[in-house]
């Protein structure tokens, strides 16, 4: 078990394979943890991609059922994750490195790379979240009854109108489209991005088309893959060949 402390923040992390550093995001909402890639993704990159990259992954902040925790800063939700992430690459000596994110690994993506554009190589964003009109408050609503609850009941210093001015401000300040950056700095991005697309409710298909159309370097796998075992050999092969592509010799 390996524990990077920060201050009063603890991040539970793992590591598999040797190579270039890829960071991977579990998916899960704000409940997203490490069981995540081995339960309810398609394929396990820990497992499938350590062959010839170091996937380092970790579990959110204040995930209910993880092993990181935290504060709850109000006032920065996004950039408070961001902070863990890059706090835990400078940990482990790692300067540059690809990412491969999952559901809000998407929006995490898109942060990473509003701050830290010199970092991020490349970034594959898989089934990633994103704004859909017809349900605006999803996931607020969402995190409210999934993460907010447990984690106040848990933990005495978090409150339920915590949480809520927390989701309020990371999801209904700048509700549209990838949540964390806005449409016109998706067009400025020149990182090469491959956009692994789902079609969930808290996944549209619209918003990872348009964000890799958006991107100048960004292309997409087709789609669907993920549903038919048979297809996701072929949608690793293109995420594969994407890595190899960009990754450094």
């Amino acid at each position: 078990m390996s524990i990077y402390k920060n201050g009063d923040v603890e991040i539970y992390y793992e590591e598999a394979g040797s190579g270039f550093p890829l960071l991977v995001i579990p998916g899960g909402g704000l409940n997203a943890a490490i069981p995540y890639l081995s339960e309810r993704v398609p394929f396990n990159p820990m497992e499938v991609l350590s062959d010839e990259y170091h996937c380092i992954t970790s579990d959110l902040r204040n995930a209910v059922g993880g092993r990181s925790s935290g504060p709850v800063e109000v006032d920065r939700p996004w950039d408070s994750y961001i902070d863990d992430q890059l706090n835990l690459m400078d940990h482990l000596g790692i300067g540059e490195f690809l990412v491969l994110g999952f559901c809000i690994g998407g929006p995490f993506i898109w942060k990473l790379l509003e701050r830290a554009p010199e970092r991020v190589i490349a970034a594959v964003p898989s089934q990633p979240s994103g704004f859909r009109p017809e349900v605006p408050d999803l996931f607020h609503r969402n995190n409210m009854a999934r993460w907010a609850a447990p984690l106040s009941e848990a933990r005495s210093d978090v409150t339920m109108e915590t949480c809520d001015a927390f989701l309020r401000k990371m999801y209904l300040e700048n509700n549209d489209f990838v949540f964390s950056v806005t449409r016109d700095f998706v067009r400025s991005v020149a990182t090469p991005v491959l956009v692994m697309p789902d079609d969930t409710e808290p996944h549209p298909y619209a918003v990872a088309e348009e964000s890799a159309m958006l991107a100048p370097n960004g292309q997409m796998t087709f789609f669907p893959w993920k549903d038919d075992p048979a297809r996701v050999p072929l949608a690793v092969r293109h995420l594969r060949s994407f890595l190899n592509a960009n990754a450094p010799a």
